[in-house]
């Protein structure tokens, strides 16, 4: 529990000057890099025909965003397809087969990093530079810049521009990624993660055996799939491994590289709607706008002004939902396998099957939380050995896709919930709902209703169609309740563009290559369509004034809310199939 607590406690430090960071980046103030990236920024837009004053309405944000998704789609299928050529292929790996390729290009692109092979047999380096780590950058700063587009839209300065996305692109690629990166993946190679292009070694082990050691450029993967929330690895076995995380220490950095950005854009959230808030106020209150808002800003608490009003409450609400997941499942990984009592074995120790030693519970607990509420694909320990309450939690947090999610989307998508509570609040009292100064009307509440159902739709659909035929059934290797959790995990961690997987799961195969590489593209880019669509909506509203009845969305109350909307929405939605699964599984197992 101390461990857990301490670990929070210090990315609570962490966040915020990141988050201030990248509110600075997003909003284009000043940060004291500016001297030097401002140059890079100018050659790369120079170099692109990229003029950084021309604005974007959403659509065109949109449209720009989906093209050059889609050409970076097809240049790495390429390279994923020719492969074989000698160039930085030292082990000799042959060109990736066609639904593979498919599906690893898609995953990568969607920010998903699904792995139905192996990194260290499946891929020559030349790949993993120029496919898995570059669409990793690409990747997390398109759904970085999606999520500043839609807080733009939001905030509501102007009423068609939300910012040009080559710009967003390339500046938060620059200024955000490339130096975080190059920090953390310093600092693991400081911890002795690989970072070289030499050929695997051959070893001879104690017990007279060869053993190949993986080799390669592991560290500069490793800091971009965590700090992009990424996931995948080097390795199929991820961070499980002494090559990908060696030590504790290895493993705090990328639990803080993967939570770092996702909380940081909650904050950057709630400091740019403060921003228009605060400037409107003093228009009010003074003549001399300037000179009003230390007033404003001295009448507000420290965490209003650290996150701001409306940071704060989502912040809250995000953290309440991972607190509840994360004390779910240590405690039910602590509880052990009552059958191993049965035959004598002890249990104090809970359940370690699956888990490294140097980790434990603790450590095992909060990494599989944290990677699929802030959907990073990663592994410190294998999910097919979780207990079942222990892995419903995991399966849960991506079936939600808010517990802070990842590259901003995570944001996105509570918003839309908190929209859709404003509007539940505003039935039971029979008033119009309003969100940000804005009324919530037919158009946006049908938007956002579209953007929620995509998500379980994607997940419910394709899993029904793998457990109806025999090409679905074919790669289920655990029988009953269990064998369902694997299907659900396969198609929660696609759908919420996540990556992790149970593992027990035959995946490699035509019909999951090609099923999962579908909601991998749909759950990415029609949600983000979507919510684009309700920003752009809402900044052409005009702003109204608040009354005794307006619902205060800063506030405790409705962080509260917001956690039960969701809850209810996923009771409604999940439960049937979870209590199918994990819960079955759970009853069975202690009965």
């Amino acid at each position: 529990m101390l461990q857990i607590a301490l670990t929070i406690l210090i990315y609570l430090i962490l966040v915020i000057p990141a988050g201030v960071y990248v509110y600075h980046i997003a909003a284009g103030k000043y940060t004291f890099a500016d001297p030097v990236f401002n140059r890079v920024d100018g050659a790369i837009y120079k170099v692109c025909g990229v003029n950084p004053k021309n604005g974007m309405n959403w659509k065109k944000y949109a449209v720009s965003l989906v093209i050059t998704n889609g050409i970076m789609i097809l240049l790495g299928y390429i390279i994923l397809r020719i492969q074989s050529i000698g160039l930085f292929n030292p082990n000799g790996i042959g060109a990736m087969e066609e639904s593979l390729s498919f599906n690893t290009i898609i995953s990568f692109m969607t920010n998903t990093n699904l792995q139905h092979y192996s990194g260290e047999s499946g891929l020559s380096y030349l790949s993993q530079m120029l496919v898995i780590t570059f669409m990793m950058f690409v990747s997390a700063a398109s759904g970085y810049a999606a999520c500043i587009a839609f807080i733009r839209g939001l905030a509501g300065r102007t009423k068609d521009n939300v910012g040009n996305f080559f710009v967003d692109l390339v500046r938060i690629t620059i200024r955000v990624l490339l130096p975080f990166s190059i920090i953390g993946g310093l600092l693991l190679v400081w911890q002795g993660v690989p970072q070289n292009f030499s050929g695997n070694v051959v070893v001879d082990t104690i017990e007279g055996t060869k053993q190949v050691i993986a080799m390669g450029p592991v560290a500069a993967l490793e800091i971009i799939k965590h700090l992009g929330t990424n996931g995948g690895g080097f390795l199929g076995a991820n961070s499980a491994t002494p090559i990908e995380n060696p030590t504790i220490i290895s493993n705090l950095i990328e639990l803080y590289s993967m939570m770092l950005l996702p909380g940081a854009c909650v904050i950057t959230f709630g400091k740019m709607v403060r921003d228009r808030k605060r400037d409107l106020a003093a228009a009010v209150v003074a003549d001399d706008a300037a000179a009003a808002i230390p007033q404003i800003e001295g009448r507000e608490s420290l965490t209003a002004r650290i996150f701001g009003r409306e940071g704060r409450s989502i912040f809250m609400a995000m953290g309440i939902l991972f607190l509840i997941g994360l004390g779910v499942c240590f405690w039910a990984e602590s509880q052990g396998n009552p059958a191993l009592a049965e035959v004598g074995l002890a249990q104090s120790m809970g359940s370690m099957e699956g888990k490294e030693v140097r980790f434990g519970i603790a450590q095992s607990a909060m990494f599989t939380t944290t990677i699929t509420s802030f959907t990073t694909g990663t592994v410190n320990n294998m999910h097919d050995t979780l207990t079942p309450l222990g892995g419903m939690i995991p399966l849960l947090h991506m079936m939600l896709n808010v517990v802070f999610g990842g590259k901003g989307v995570g944001l996105m998508n509570i918003i839309t919930y908190a929209i859709l509570a404003v509007f539940i609040c505003g039935l039971m009292i029979g008033r119009t709902p309003e969100y940000l100064g804005k009324k919530i009307e037919g158009r946006e509440m049908k938007l956002a209703a579209l953007c929620i159902i995509i998500h379980p739709l994607l997940i419910l659909t394709f899993s029904a169609l793998a457990v109806a035929t025999p090409d679905g059934l074919a790669g289920i290797t655990n029988p009953g309740y269990h064998g369902l959790s694997q299907v659900l995990y396969e198609f929660a961690s696609s759908a919420a563009n996540n990556g992790s997987g149970f593992e027990g799961l035959a995946d490699n195969t035509l019909f999951w290559n090609i099923t999962t590489g579908l909601v991998m593209f749909f759950g990415r880019y029609l949600p983000i369509v979507l919510q684009l669509a309700i920003a752009g909506s809402l900044m052409k509203k005009r702003f109204v004034s608040e009354s005794a009845g307006t619902l205060h969305t800063d506030t405790m109350s409705f962080a509260v809310i917001l956690v039960f909307v969701v809850y209810i929405f996923a009771a409604l939605t999940f439960f049937p199939v979870l209590a199918l699964g994990p819960v079955a599984e759970h009853l069975t197992l202690w009965a």
